[in-house]
């Protein structure tokens, strides 16, 4: 079918998380291969889903495109017809991310976003997933042939899971802190071979030889060759130079903490560089105040909840200002960019053949891991479907610890799909996070009963397995 022709319709499940929403209106009024088709909007808040809907429809006008835009509060009133459906919703995460992580402080566990790893990711899964394969339950009556793409963490759990628990629909998951080229930008300037972003061109690009693997969270750069040179260590040095004045003047939110210093120390350990160290940092036990000597580094930052929740608060009131007029709603198109997301799906709509980097099955791509193994990596991604790039060999030592999450990922899909309290247990024991049989079974136990009010109610039955 040619999409383009048939004028695309994006539906987006989670309008109201605004770190996706703003920019999905962007760059569904920016491009031209997108902007003459619909953007659903559903989101269960109905006031926050109403300010979503107009602020759209006033970018739209403002920009003089023909999108159409819908909204309701009942995805079965706009998937019909949809060509790709983004999940990116999260019942007041807020919330729930800082009972997560107070919780596990109490048992010596300390999880710097809470949202992937450790309990704070196993139960996050317990409370997305449900609805998340409900979702596909609906997208495959009404829409069986829309690309699903999802963006709500722990992605890899969630892409695991509808892999494997609804086949028959076409999905990968998303992350974006490998948007390309930005990504690979960031690296060029890192390595010294430009001076900033606008230095960077198509010619540098393709002189420019990089390979990032890994669990989604967990990714390494494995690589990086300029005219055929190793610019790794150069790369690395640059993090070691950062880390002395890294906390100067910048973001000192628990994920921002350090982690030129991390970067380095680990690349220090194993001779490759993590990628998403904001997240990386919580997977290993080395910053969890464990040791009984005093590290370089102190052990990690809690995760911030009331500063999250002044960050939501200010992210409305800007809404608000557009559509108050405050702030002209002309300003919109250059208060915002592109969305990963959506920049995929252009990429799909228009054949453009640019490469992304996505959450899928590996499919030999990395060599030395099974072709299940779900991992983020970077992929020819056409409306005929998603082919990851090889990669090569996995190190040793990274790859031990990709495989335990890996297994810890698998345990909580199968754990929450099936309802099984005997898998949700074994995930918390696999983690690399938990240290303790006891304090496993006790951080199940609280975590169950302060937040039931949003896991389902079968977990509180006997009849569980």
């Amino acid at each position: 079918m040619n999409i383009v022709s048939q004028k695309p319709k994006v539906v987006v499940l989670g309008a109201g998380s605004l770190f996706f929403g703003r920019q999905a209106i962007w760059q569904m009024v920016h491009s031209e291969h997108l902007n003459k088709g619909t953007l659903a909007l559903v989101d269960t808040d109905e006031a926050r889903l109403n300010k979503l809907v107009r602020l759209a429809k006033m970018v739209a006008e403002s920009a003089k495109v023909d999108l159409k835009i819908e909204g309701s509060v009942d995805r079965k009133q706009v998937l019909q017809g949809a060509d790709f459906v983004v999940l990116s919703f999260a019942d007041n995460t807020v919330k729930y991310r800082g009972i997560d992580c107070a919780v596990s402080e109490k048992y010596g566990i300390r999880m710097c976003s809470g949202d992937t790893i450790g309990p704070g990711g196993i139960f996050r899964a317990m409370r997305e997933l449900p609805v998340i394969m409900e979702c596909a339950k609906d997208i495959e009556e009404l829409c069986p042939d829309a690309w699903v793409i999802n963006y709500i963490n722990p992605s890899s759990v969630h892409g695991i899971a509808l892999k494997r628990f609804a086949p028959q629909l076409k999905s990968f998951a998303l992350c974006d802190s490998h948007h390309m080229p930005h990504k690979k930008i960031i690296y060029a300037e890192r390595a010294g071979i430009i001076k900033n972003k606008r230095e960077y061109t198509e010619e540098i690009d393709r002189k420019f030889d990089i390979r990032i693997a890994g669990v989604n969270h967990f990714t390494w750069l494995l690589k990086a060759e300029y005219e055929g040179k190793d610019v790794l260590p150069s790369i690395a040095e640059s993090m070691k130079r950062a880390a002395e004045t890294e906390t100067v003047g910048g973001d000192t939110g628990a994920k921002a903490l350090f982690n030129d210093a991390i970067s380095y120390q680990l690349y220090d350990i194993f001779g490759y560089v993590p990628t998403c160290t904001a997240h990386t940092k919580e997977y290993v036990p080395y910053w969890q105040g464990l040791g009984k000597l005093k590290d370089s580094i102190p052990p990690l930052s809690i995760w911030e909840t009331e500063e999250r929740y002044k960050r939501h608060d200010e992210m409305w009131r800007q809404v608000d200002s557009f559509l108050s007029g405050e702030t002209p709603i002309e300003s919109y198109m250059t208060s915002f960019g592109p969305d990963h997301a959506t920049d995929i799906i252009e990429n799909m709509v228009a054949g453009l053949g640019k490469p992304f980097y996505i959450n899928t099955l590996n499919e030999g791509a990395v060599t030395n891991m099974n072709d299940d193994a779900f991992l983020e990596l970077l992929c020819e991604v056409t409306m005929d479907g998603v082919k990851p790039f090889p990669v090569g060999e996995m190190p040793r030592g990274i790859r031990g610890m990709q495989e335990l999450v890996l297994d810890t990922h698998e345990l909580t899909a199968e754990a929450v799909v099936e309802g099984s309290r005997e898998k949700l247990r074994r995930a918390m024991l696999t983690d690399p996070l938990v240290q303790s049989i006891a304090d496993a079974d006790q951080i199940i136990d609280e975590l169950l009963e302060l937040e039931k009010d949003v896991i389902p109610g079968h977990w509180y039955t006997k009849s569980l397995v």
